[in-house]
């Protein structure tokens, strides 16, 4: 680390961290529709382009933690940031599919490497101040997001060109960058046995968990403004209240998280988050009052908020595989949960219905929490 670190600098370097893609994606979100006219691209095609981001995630995730543990996760992360800023203008630029799909695995890539460095970071900051810090960590990446969207779309609505628009995002990432980066961790983390392996025993039993948990997310993401207007009869232009609330709820629960784990211990947090979740899910699909299964909608994010924070802490402190190859493994199954999650709930609804698809993944995360019992390090 460098002379000039503090702990409480490379915990806001952290968070800064956690921050930049939340931040990097949310300023995408709102630039879609301009990049499907560019490209002339029909739904159907958008939608395959869209598995371009999710598939360079993905891939890049575990190299990302290799090359964490031969060069140190400071230079991984300002690796990951480049990419991202340098990809980002090219996104309101290009104007073919091809082109689009291109841009858009390298974006991933970037995101994706990102995520799995800045865990590491986060388990090697957690470590270093003995005490629950993780779920802070992970709001930032909420908070990120919030930004990220919040002045994209202003400034879309003001008519800011979408390639000013990214090109003024970029500046403001590298602006916190030059804080943040001389407070990065440097050092190699040594191992002993191979950089890349599968993942097994608890490190997958953990990858699992998580791959539910952000199923659940990600089913949240695009299927609860569906639910509300399809099943509930809301209005489509009120249906994203659903979402909204879930987001609220998550963040929130996520600044207090730390507290709350360090409390509690990581076993009964993973208890009481499955729990509250799948009760979530119970009541957004059985209580018929749209409004009141809004409660339903908050407690799913309350529930689901420090159990991946928790996860991640395990998988850097367990002792059966290296953090490198915990960490990006905990990152890539989770992140393929929010890619499967709407095909899976498709896939349920179409076979039976919403209602039973919701409620599945509501049995699943009661599988989480009963799982809390087996999560010691």
């Amino acid at each position: 680390m460098s002379g000039i670190s503090t702990p409480r600098a490379e915990q806001h370097a952290t968070r800064a961290a956690f921050f930049m893609p939340g931040f990097a994606v949310s300023v995408w979100a709102p630039i879609v529709p301009f990049a499907k006219s560019r490209a002339g691209l029909d739904e159907a095609m958008l939608g395959l382009v869209l598995l371009c981001l999710g598939a360079g995630s993905l891939l890049a995730m575990p190299a990302a933690g290799a090359l964490a543990a031969r060069q140190g996760c400071r230079k991984v992360m300002l690796a990951s940031l480049a990419v991202m800023c340098a990809t980002l203008p090219l996104l309101a630029l290009a104007g073919s599919p091809l082109w689009l799909g291109a841009v858009l695995f390298v974006f991933g890539a970037g995101v994706g490497a990102m995520d799995c460095a800045m865990n590491l970071q986060a388990v090697a900051v957690e470590r270093a101040a003995g005490r629950a810090m993780m779920s802070g960590f992970h709001a930032f990446y909420s908070i990120g997001g919030f930004c990220g969207a919040a002045v994209m779309t202003a400034l879309l609505a003001v008519a800011v060109p979408p390639l000013w628009a990214a090109g003024g995002a970029v500046v403001a990432l590298c602006g916190l960058a030059v804080f943040s980066v001389p407070h990065w961790h440097r050092e190699r983390i040594d191992h002993e046995g191979p950089l890349l392996a599968w993942p097994h025993g608890f490190v997958l039993f953990l990858g699992v968990l998580a791959f539910v948990v952000f199923l659940a997310e990600g089913s949240m993401l695009d299927w609860s403004a569906v639910f509300l207007s399809e099943v509930r009869g809301v209005e489509p232009s009120r249906a994203g209240a659903g979402y909204v609330v879930f987001a609220l709820s998550m963040t929130l629960a996520r600044l207090l998280g730390d507290g709350v784990v360090q409390r509690l211990g990581r076993q009964r947090a993973v208890l009481a988050g499955g729990l509250l979740a799948s009760v979530g899910f119970a009541l957004v699909t059985l209580v018929p009052a749209w409004w009141l299964s809004l409660c339903g909608y908050a407690l799913v994010g309350i529930g689901c908020a420090n159990i991946v924070p928790v996860l991640f802490s395990l998988a850097g402190n367990q002792r059966a595989m290296p953090e490198t190859i915990a960490v990006p493994a905990m990152s890539t199954l989770g992140y393929a949960g929010v890619l499967a999650g709407p095909a899976l709930i498709g896939f349920l609804a179409h076979a039976s219905s919403l209602v039973f698809a919701f409620l599945c993944v509501a049995v699943a995360l009661l599988g989480v929490a009963a799982s809390s019992r087996w999560l010691r390090v």
